[in-house]
């Protein structure tokens, strides 16, 4: 008999909107979160954006809204708590930063009106399966070790961790190439006018600044990237900053599944937040007088463990703007690459592609379905399909589907897709239904 009748494994994006329209369906939910409040790397990390909800354009137009459904309730809910900014331009799109604290507070109003049970301060450390079925989780919290039981487990860990914990295949990026952590920082006591009147409209820096920061690492400053972004926050006086690459003392990538890893990704993430705002001070207009207000909990996470899922989202998926009739979330969010010396962007214009359900399903274990950046990927479309817009979507996904799943005693790798999609668009998200999309574009990619 399980305890409950679906856990979710995390508390991030994908896990909050998972949690939610299953409780708000009557099942009985209860989320399992390592830190004392919601938000994963939105909060904790500081990602601060919700980025993938605008197409692309090379145009001078503005914002058009391709991604709705949990994504447009959540922005909604932040909006009205005045935590969320307009629209801010980002290269050819746009996306808009969030409050962390407001975030918070939307999260918990979400999961406590839904009925959602929630443990604070406990982490997963084992998996309880039988014969390949996902039957339960082993927690550790500082009152001790339990057992939780649970029809269905979502895993919205952002790092696979029950997937792997039970034994399913998983990768690390291209063949062990991942993309770097950051460190975002926020910036206080800004003349907002005077630096934006000299940085320009787009986040993204204007040349100028990638001349001065190059200047300055040779006067010896630690600034590894001279291509950042900076952010206009929902606070007045404040700033938003992405500046920082963080590598191993070797120059090489930092895995932070690996403890070890982690803490060098910690500690070298910090000293370079103060080379970043001592630069922004010295050569920024409008900064001279700013001061650090804080950095992330942790260091911004883009990529651990990757699923081997029953479907695998292709790097050439994102660039030619596949559709599919077995989609779950719309993304026009560019492959945004940080695993070398400086980001590098791949646009789609005017354009977005199809993210197959069966990504969200691993290829092998019953009972658990995955939600977030862990979803099964080739390299670069995971470079692209990771952002927060489309994680909200994949748990609202992941949810639907876990209904579908109990309703009918069908496993996941069995649904029906259209019956999920049916209900996400009932929900508000933006899907073309499966009859109207292309008949060649069925049953890519299945193994």
């Amino acid at each position: 008999m399980a305890d409950v009748d679906v856990v979710v494994v995390g508390a991030g994006a994908a896990g909050v909107a998972a949690a939610t329209v299953a409780a708000e369906a009557d099942a009985t939910v209860l989320v399992i979160e390592k830190y004392g409040f919601a938000g994963g790397a939105a909060v904790a990390g500081m990602s601060g954006t919700i980025c993938g909800m605008y197409l692309a354009s090379d145009g001078d137009a503005g914002p058009e809204q391709v991604v709705y459904g949990f994504t447009d309730r959540f922005a909604g809910e932040l909006t009205a708590r005045h935590g969320l900014t307009d629209p801010q331009r980002y290269g050819k799109t746009f996306t808009s930063a969030h409050d962390p604290l407001v975030w918070r507070e939307a999260a918990d109003a979400l999961l406590t009106a839904a009925g959602v049970r929630i443990l604070f301060h406990t982490q997963v450390i084992d998996v309880l399966v039988e014969e390949d079925a996902y039957q339960g989780l082993i927690v550790a919290s500082n009152a001790g070790v339990g057992l939780i039981r649970a029809a269905r487990i979502i895993d919205a860990s952002g790092d696979g961790a029950v997937v792997a914990r039970g034994g399913g295949a998983y990768r690390f990026g291209d063949d062990g190439r991942i993309q770097n952590p950051t460190m975002f920082f926020r910036l206080g006591n800004v003349n907002v006018e005077e630096f934006w009147a000299a940085w320009g409209f787009d986040t993204i820096n204007p040349p100028w600044i990638s001349d001065a920061i190059d200047e300055a690492r040779a006067a010896g400053l630690d600034l590894p990237r001279n291509k950042i972004w900076v952010f206009a926050t929902s606070r007045p006086g404040e700033l938003l900053v992405n500046a920082t690459r963080l590598t191993g003392p070797d120059g090489r990538i930092l895995n932070v599944i690996d403890p070890a890893d982690f803490t060098l990704a910690e500690i070298g993430g910090r000293q370079q937040v103060r080379a970043y705002a001592r630069f922004l001070a010295d050569a920024v207009p409008g900064c001279a007088d700013s001061f650090v207000v804080d950095t992330g909990v942790e260091v911004g996470i883009r990529q651990t463990r990757t699923i081997e899922g029953i479907v695998t989202l292709r790097d050439s998926d994102v660039v030619e703007g596949t559709k599919r009739s077995d989609s779950i979330c719309r993304s026009p969010w560019p492959i945004e690459l940080h695993d070398g010396e400086k980001p590098r962007l791949r646009w789609l214009l005017d354009d977005y592609y199809d993210v197959p359900f069966g990504t969200l399903v691993p290829q092998r274990g019953e009972n658990v379905i995955v939600a977030g950046r862990c979803l099964s990927a080739q390299h670069q479309a995971l470079a692209s399909a990771r952002v927060t817009a489309q994680c909200f979507e994949y748990g609202h996904a992941a949810a639907v589907a876990t209904l579908v799943s109990l309703d009918s005693g069908t496993a996941y790798r069995d649904l029906d897709v259209r019956a999920v999609q049916d209900r996400m668009i009932a929900n508000g998200s933006a899907l073309q239904p499966a009859a109207r999309v292309a008949a060649s574009s069925e049953g890519q990619d299945r193994p």
